[in-house]
């Protein structure tokens, strides 16, 4: 593995990344997103398995993220400016710098959770450059809720500061995420089945962190956007998408949203969508019992890809 840093969008922050390179023939570029309050070395099993299997692997850390800070008071805060828009700048500079490694093969994105907002994003921007995108971990919101938790979020950060914590929009956006758990011992535990999972990530001081106002804001900002019918339909009609998710995941309304999302690609003339739903598990699927399961499905879905698109 390969730590390498380079200058963010913002213009200041330095953005670090971790890169995995096959030991013999490259079958082709996967570059992961990560979710919010986690970071790049938690996909690092997934990634030697990619790369034990011929794709080159490259994850950074977003702004507020992982190693892409500048001290603790940072995390959960992306930047002052069109977050969204950074964010997606500095996932662009990675892709530009993986494909300089090995420009002859096919690239893919595969996103996490708030990752998969952010995939959703980059897709409706520069799918064109892509071979194939998983989403994982993702769903679908109104655009007035959103609206409304982006207006809530503003109003208490223009009194608190963009920094603040607000305990208050933290249990607007989790505090259902429990419900359907019998049980629960933490706040944590729709994340996993596996209660170890669970507690591993509790006991993770770059993990379950309360974001920031402006970390809130961007989320939501994400979310509001992948949501609209123009980024549907702004998805280049001959990209593979594979979208997969735990059925018992409340980011995906249980099935539900993910549904939604397909469904919509599939409206919007996105000729090849797959869907995978893991029954009996929830959000982290790559952390999950069913981990290996998942690791080999997308596996499947780059080899079946692997073939220079027509752009």
């Amino acid at each position: 593995m390969d730590e390498i840093f380079y200058l963010s969008a913002d213009g200041k922050t330095q953005i670090h990344a971790n890169i995995w390179r096959p030991e013999g023939q490259v079958k082709g570029i996967v570059q992961i997103i990560h979710g919010m309050a986690e970071y790049s070395k938690r996909y690092a099993r997934f990634a030697r398995f990619l790369a034990d299997n011929g794709y080159i692997v490259g994850v950074n850390d977003h702004l507020g993220h992982g190693q892409s800070i500048t001290d603790d008071k940072k995390l959960g805060y992306f930047c002052k400016s069109k977050p969204v828009d950074v964010v997606i700048a500095d996932l662009r500079t990675l892709s530009l710098k993986l494909r300089q490694i090995n420009s002859s093969v096919p690239t893919y994105l595969l996103g996490h959770s708030m990752g998969s907002f952010f995939c959703r994003k980059y897709i409706s921007e520069y799918g064109d450059e892509l071979n194939g995108a998983i989403i994982m971990g993702s769903g679908y919101q109104s655009i007035f809720i959103t609206g409304v938790a982006k207006a809530l979020t503003k109003l208490i950060g223009a009194f608190k500061g963009a920094e603040h914590r607000s305990k208050f929009i933290d249990k607007l956006a989790f505090g259902s995420y429990n419900k359907n758990i019998t049980s629960a011992k933490t706040k944590f535990d729709w994340l996993s089945v596996n209660e170890q999972n669970v507690l591993n990530y509790i006991a993770d001081e770059r993990c379950g962190y309360v974001f920031t106002c402006n970390g809130f804001y961007t989320l939501f900002s994400v979310l509001q956007s992948v949501c609209s019918n123009k980024a549907f339909k702004n998805a280049p009609k001959n990209l593979p998408l594979f979208i997969v998710s735990g059925g018992d995941d409340p980011v995906g309304g249980y099935g539900k949203g993910v549904q939604k999302v397909y469904g919509k690609y599939v409206a919007a003339g996105v000729h090849s969508v797959e869907t995978t739903i893991y029954k009996g598990f929830r959000h982290e699927i790559l952390n999950e019992d069913c981990a290996e399961q998942v690791e080999q499905d997308i596996l499947t879905f780059l080899n079946k890809n692997a073939v220079i698109r027509e752009r």
